[in-house]
């Protein structure tokens, strides 16, 4: 059910412009266990590279959830061209890894429960609402495994991430319309949602020896996953991605970033992680109602 071990990123920054296509329809709020948590999301879209990119995906998102548009913030990763309309631009570029630990302080400092990190070369494939249709979708999910006895501490998802349209990497990404979500242990980390109770209770990013992020998106999942928080893809919830956008542009990155996930990977998972990540890959539940 999955294959390769190397997560689709754009390490260096984030994101992409969004048109939307037709799916389900919103769910609508209920009194009720399933929306007694309801997470308060940050969604920090990542920039370097393209301006209009990460400028694009938030206007997009802001319309599609006006109630949300105030936590909808573009990171400026100390880009050579500037973001539009920052909300913060850093001094020094942190790299993917990086941003992910310093947006993951920062959305707790605001008195988010969540935090939704987007890559700017992502665009969103379902009709709004986004933000508040994940939000609650997410709270069912959490609800309806604890009622289970499969949920995480307080009948939370641990991190949840939408489907793809495709990825050559994370095969268990890709959407399938017959599903609602699907439990994993791992996610590609193109836009993952990550409560920010469960980022700290399995240790935060890690990522101090290896900031440029190629596995710690692997890592972070997995040690969730491990740790009894839900790991779910929603294929109800549907981005596509263009993947190393950035990446590709900036002179011997990728070969660079390949060999510090491997050196970061087989300190934390073996020589043989690779391995190990292709069968996690594979062990995945499919969930059909909601």
């Amino acid at each position: 059910m999955t294959a390769s071990g190397r997560a689709g990123r754009n390490a260096a920054d984030g994101g992409g412009d969004a048109p939307m296509a037709e799916q389900a329809a919103a769910p609508s709020a209920t009194p009720g266990s399933d929306t007694a948590n309801v997470p308060v999301i940050a969604t920090v879209i990542l920039h370097y590279g393209d301006p209009a990119l990460a400028a694009n995906l938030a206007d997009t998102l802001r319309r599609a959830d006006p109630d949300h548009a105030s936590r909808v913030l573009v990171l400026d990763n100390a880009a050579p061209r500037p973001a539009i309309g920052a909300w913060r631009r850093l001094p020094d570029n942190l790299f993917w890894g990086g941003a992910l630990a310093y947006s993951l302080d920062a959305a707790r400092d605001m008195g988010c429960t969540h935090l939704w990190f987007l890559n700017n070369d992502i665009s969103f494939e379902t009709r709004p609402p986004l933000v508040a249709r994940a939000a609650l979708r997410m709270a069912r999910m959490g609800a309806a495994l604890a009622a289970r006895g499969l949920g995480g501490p307080a009948g939370r998802v641990g991190v949840y991430a939408p489907a793809v349209d495709r990825n050559p990497y994370h095969p268990q990404m890709v959407r399938d319309a017959r599903v609602q979500y699907r439990r994993v242990a791992l996610v590609d980390g193109i836009a993952p949602c990550i409560d920010l109770d469960c980022a700290r209770a399995v240790g935060g990013a890690d990522c101090a020896d290896n900031p440029r992020g190629y596995g710690v998106d692997v890592w972070l999942s997995l040690r969730a996953h491990r740790a009894g928080w839900p790991v779910v893809v929603d294929h109800q919830l549907v981005v596509r991605h263009r993947y190393h956008t950035t990446a590709r542009s900036v002179d011997g990155f990728m070969d660079a970033a390949a060999r510090a996930e491997h050196e970061y990977m087989t300190r934390r998972l073996g020589p043989a992680w690779r391995d190990e990540v292709a069968s996690l890959q594979h062990q995945w539940t499919d969930e059909t109602t909601l």
